[in-house]
């Protein structure tokens, strides 16, 4: 398998099992064994994840609500609690770190490990992922599966292979064989419309596409065609990229139904600019730019971005200059879909005070080292700040109109 084979690497997907509706089980045990959609019960309702029951009778995330009812009419509705999702999924972080510090997460429920550093430590690649399902059962109360390959497209595939709870690992051995079978549209990034300019030529499978010359593959979809071969072949180069090491470091999140008020929408980018501001600490970089990335009800996306004089690593700090850039949209709101805050520029070493420093920027030091450590001992979001506080003690700001 071309440079996986000369410079071998130990990947591994997590990805929690229907992640939402799993939590809920957890809370309330008397849904378990029972058709289950989490997300807004009404008109404009989409789900948001959908149990294993429930998914049997066709339903699935995305998909509108009332779609989902009338295919299971006695399936369960729960709303979706976004806090509660992301106190587990920090334990479930907490536990990858606890194997490995290359951890590139994806969303709150999924994330790629890097864990070829940490063999000689806990075992076999197949070892650490067989310990990570069991910690994670055992301390969550939630499963995993995991795939276990020598690169990331190999490893995602994998995990989807055998869920829930699923462990499936992907060998040079048996590399074709799980891989010949599969439809066109498991390969990444080959979409509706590539997937049927490939079915023209008789191309659905993995396997087909390996097999077929590449000037036929070119001439069809274009310079794609390589990349796709490459990925049909089982090769992959990209790295594990941790906070530590990436250009970017951010938080979104996708709405099942889209947020109607510019306060609802602030409310959800304050727990993301603090979610970041910490991330960067734990990493212990600054950053100068600050990014806020919409989307709004009829799909449109837009990003707008304000870079610092100074690099920063202050929730304060992040969450004003997220909330000034998007109070420039709200003057026109519009129902957003999916909102999201990141910062670039990353410069190595935790923001640094100087010597004549103001005082509200010290306070905002310590206030923020305080929390991390009450938010590390317990695992969770012990401590959260109101954005009106976090609005306060500022050179030249105030309380704003939602404040």
């Amino acid at each position: 398998m071309s440079d996986e084979t000369t410079n071998p690497r130990s990947i591994l997907h997590v990805d929690m099992d229907a992640f939402y509706a799993s939590v809920e089980v957890l809370d309330d045990p008397s849904l378990r064994g029972k058709a289950l959609l989490v997300g807004h019960d009404g008109p404009r309702g989409v789900v948001s994840a959908a149990s294993y029951e429930s998914r049997k009778y066709g339903c699935r995330s995305a998909q509108p609500m009332a779609v989902a009812k009338r295919l299971c009419p006695h399936a369960i509705v729960r709303p979706v609690r976004f806090h509660r999702y992301r106190d587990v999924s920090r334990q479930v972080f907490a536990i990858f770190e606890s194997f490995t510090p290359a951890i590139e997460p994806l969303s709150v429920d999924e994330a790629f490990l890097d864990v070829t550093g940490s063999l000689k430590l806990f075992g076999t690649a197949v070892q650490i992922a067989q310990a990570l399902r069991t910690r994670i059962r055992n301390e969550t109360g939630c499963t995993a599966s995991v795939g276990v390959a020598p690169n990331k497209f190999l490893a995602k595939l994998a995990s989807d292979l055998n869920k829930p709870d699923g462990l499936t690992i992907v060998t040079a051995e048996n590399l074709h064989a799980t891989l010949d079978p599969l439809p066109i549209e498991r390969i990444w990034r080959i979409g509706p419309r590539t997937a049927e300019r490939l079915h023209s030529l008789g191309i659905r499978t993995i396997a087909d596409v390996r097999r077929t010359e590449k000037d036929i593959l070119i001439r069809r979809i274009g310079d794609e065609a390589e990349r796709f071969i490459r990925l049909a072949n089982g090769q992959d180069d990209r790295p594990v990229v941790s906070d530590r090491s990436a250009k970017s470091i951010g938080q979104e999140q996708t709405f099942g139904e889209d947020l109607a008020e510019p306060d609802a929408v602030r409310d959800v980018m304050l727990e993301q600019s603090e979610a970041v501001a910490a991330r960067l600490r734990k990493a212990e970089i600054s950053a100068k730019t600050v990014t806020v990335k919409i989307r709004f009800g009829d799909f449109k996306t837009v990003t707008r971005s304000r870079t610092l004089d100074e690099a920063t690593d202050s929730t304060r700090e992040i969450w004003n200059t997220a909330k000034a850039l998007f109070d420039e949209w709200a003057r026109d709101f519009k129902p957003v879909r999916l909102i999201g805050v990141s910062t670039s520029q990353l410069q190595s070493g935790p923001q640094q005070l100087g010597l004549f420093q103001d005082q509200a920027k010290v306070r905002d030091k310590r206030l923020d080292s305080a929390v991390d450590a009450i938010n590390r001992k317990f695992g969770k979001t012990a401590v959260r700040r109101a954005g009106a506080d976090l609005n306060h003690h500022r050179r030249g700001d105030g309380p704003t109109d939602g404040d």
